[in-house]
């Protein structure tokens, strides 16, 4: 049976009211867009000839669960961002899972200890430079993008998107919430312009001449390189690896959890577990330009030709509990005015 990307949870509803069979499905609740999904989704089914039905939401995945309550056909719960992760877990909206699979392959730092998220793909929070102005910057750290010597030099995305929210909080991890609102003040007023766009505006920003310096994720960069249209912008900037020399790169993830009301949870495990696989490691991260959790299993040869850097180690549930924090803190300090 053929996957059926976007089916609409209206008739995924409908299908668990009238209680059609089905002989074996997992329903999914995807941040990722299909297209990101869909190589591996079609494997997965080829392979063990278990339906697929994936509807996409960009928000509100934890309030629709939440208003579906029981009835919701949700069996698994695919996510980007630590943050928008825990939310889930905090209101109690997933469910544990024993799996040897899941433990052997995902490491501790990239799942929950009691079983309700694993991660799939890393992302690294990366620092473009100006190839023609700035040049690579292999010492670069987040902390000195606050230093007045980068003043009108910096572009950056909403301080309130997951992906600075999710940095912000390591900030205070690292450092706590005095250092870390000095530090916002600090990169506000280094700001070329006000916040906005995407991360790829980020680049294209840099390209035009408007900044020197960006924050955006690793992935946007294999994107635009991967893009004929996208490629002489991405070509104008350095992707550096910040923090390299104390506490590692920020990185975020995608993950799964088990939703907790799943009506088809052998199935939905089965797709968690084959997201763990070699197979799907490397499909997963090549067509998204991440990179994989599973140890031994090889990025894409694009994003390997970027080098080898150190990930920041600390847990990321340690990270994820700082967000609201990091939010006020943004709003403290007028960072998106």
């Amino acid at each position: 049976m053929p996957t059926k990307l976007g089916l609409s949870a209206a008739a995924l509803l409908v299908a668990s009211f009238t209680g059609q069979a089905f002989a074996e499905e997992v329903n999914v609740y995807s941040n990722r867009q299909d297209f990101l999904v869909k190589p591996i989704i079609d494997t997965f089914t080829k392979e063990t000839g278990i339906d697929v039905n994936v509807v996409f939401l960009k928000d509100g995945l934890g309030e629709r669960l939440e208003r579906e309550g029981r009835l919701s056909p949700a069996d698994l719960l695919l996510t980007v961002d630590v943050s928008r992760l825990m939310d889930v877990v905090d209101k109690d909206l997933t469910q544990a899972v024993e799996s040897e699979i899941l433990e052997e392959s995902i490491p501790a730092q990239y799942r929950d200890a009691d079983g309700k998220w694993f991660a799939v793909t890393t992302r690294a929070r990366a620092i473009y430079t100006s190839k023609d102005r700035i040049g690579k910057r292999e010492d670069i750290t987040y902390e000195e993008l606050a230093d007045p010597k980068y003043k009108g030099k910096v572009c950056t995305r909403s301080g309130k998107h997951p992906y600075n929210v999710a940095l912000t909080a390591s900030m205070i991890d690292e450092h706590g919430v005095d250092y870390t609102k000095t530090w916002l003040q600090g990169l506000k007023a280094n700001l070329a312009q006000k916040p906005q766009g995407g991360d790829r505006d980020q680049i294209k920003a840099i390209k035009d001449g408007v900044c020197d310096y960006a924050l955006g994720n690793s992935y946007y960069y294999g994107v635009m390189l991967s893009d004929e249209e996208q490629r002489e912008t991405a070509e104008a900037v350095y992707i550096n690896f910040p923090n390299q020399a104390d506490r590692g790169t920020h990185v975020n993830i995608s993950a799964v959890a088990l939703a907790k009301h799943a009506k088809n949870k052998d199935a939905a495990i089965k797709l968690m577990e084959f997201l763990a696989s070699d197979e799907a490691q490397h499909l997963y991260a090549s067509a998204n330009h991440e990179y994989p959790v599973k140890e031994g299993v090889e990025p894409s040869a694009l994003v390997k030709g970027w080098g080898d850097f150190a990930a920041d180690k600390r847990p990321l549930v340690d990270v994820a509990k700082h967000a609201k924090t990091a939010v006020q803190l943004v709003d403290e300090v007028k960072f998106d005015l």
